[in-house]
């Protein structure tokens, strides 16, 4: 197996650390256990001290399942499994599923480890271009044009990483009937869903072979836990068990519990960090009036979007040229092959995001005048 190097997460890892001003960032303002205590008005300190630090319920207690299954229409305790993150829900799913030789589509901009990984193992695959000019949407022409008789999955993300795009439920029902033309598994990574009041249905929920992949990473402030989940046909995620043995056995009783807290009162959660995103995409509106060398498709959900800069300057050196000279950070878009583009996060501090979009027009400036 040879991997290829994964771009968007290399860059972070070398660069998110040292900056004043994250502006990149997909994940709601974390949280402290003292934050939450204070939020849903409950102190967890001695559930906590009583917590026995053994493997836990390996694939996950009944009880966080059973929340689980509440942010979803159909399925049960034996269409849910747990795991460490929504990267190793995703990575289990494609290492369970995939064989040398299927053919999976993805898109792009998209998240690289939906056509990368497939590739390491001996996939062959399509990327379908979104196009800004058409609010980053795929069409069901894009897939039908591309599938083919060896086609085992769909590898998508909605809402989508960068660009935030939402694949609405018309789009959703028609890419079902073609999956079941050639059936095929469509994999929904589901991370960014669920900050609109009205979301888009899940694909496990209208597809039989719909596979959802979550975490509590960008919506839910707890990252940190690394505990996701995937929920599928029950067959898959009995294969998917037989495997995590060999991989991870299990996430630990302390992230259990904690998520099992954290999504009883995801309500209360999402409300506040909705705000969050909120004001921030009023403040991105706000300063897009004035900065006429940036236009941005705003999403519908999610926490990200796809600035683009209509200036002729390399995304690399963009980047980190600001984060030098103004400790604005952004990741490029050379990390998701496409050019004169950064993504941009609704999830800093209001004023951290105002602060800094304030002194990207000021670099922005000093670009232009060279």
């Amino acid at each position: 197996m040879k991997l290829s190097k994964f771009d968007t997460e290399i860059w972070m890892t070398d660069h998110e650390g040292d900056c004043l001003y994250n502006l990149a960032d997909t994940c709601v303002k974390p949280m402290t256990i003292k934050d939450l205590e204070e939020l849903i008005h409950k102190d967890l300190s001695e559930d906590i001290r009583q917590i026995l630090f053994d493997y836990g319920p390996i694939t996950g207690s009944d009880a966080l399942k059973d929340e689980i299954l509440k942010m979803y229409k159909k399925g049960t305790r034996d269409h849910i499994t747990i795991t460490n993150g929504a990267v190793a829900a995703n990575h289990h799913v494609m290492m369970t599923l995939l064989e040398p030789g299927d053919h999976i589509v993805a898109l792009t901009p998209g998240y690289q480890q939906f056509y990368s990984y497939p590739a390491s193992i001996g996939c062959t695959y399509d990327l379908i271009e979104l196009k800004e000019e058409n609010n980053w949407q795929p069409t069901i022409e894009d897939f039908k044009a591309v599938m083919n008789e060896k086609t085992k999955m769909l590898c998508l993300n909605s809402p989508n990483n960068p660009t935030g795009t939402v694949l609405k439920k018309a789009f959703l029902e028609e890419l079902v009937e073609l999956a079941r033309q050639y059936d095929c598994y469509i994999l929904i990574d589901e991370i960014y869903r669920g900050l609109s009041q009205n979301p888009e249905p899940a694909i496990s929920d209208i597809y039989e072979k719909g596979i959802s992949t979550n975490s509590l990473a960008k919506l839910y402030s707890f990252a940190g836990l690394r505990l996701g989940w995937i929920k599928g046909p029950q067959d898959v995620i009995e294969a998917i068990n037989y495997r995590r043995d060999y991989t991870m056995i299990s996430t630990g009783a302390f992230s259990d519990y904690m998520t099992r807290v954290v999504l009883e009162n995801k309500e209360a959660v999402l409300n506040k960090n909705r705000k969050i995103v909120e004001k921030n995409k009023m403040i991105l509106q706000e300063w897009l009036k004035k900065e006429k060398r940036i236009t941005c498709v705003i999403p519908d959900d999610g926490t990200v979007c796809f600035l683009h800069y209509h200036l002729d300057y390399p995304s690399n050196k963009l980047c980190i040229e600001l984060q030098e000279k103004y400790g604005v950070f952004f990741v490029p878009g050379s990390c998701f092959n496409m050019e004169y583009h950064l993504r941009f996060g609704f999830t800093s501090l209001p004023e951290k995001v105002e602060k800094g979009l304030t002194l990207f027009s000021q670099y922005l400036d000093q670009i232009a005048a060279e």
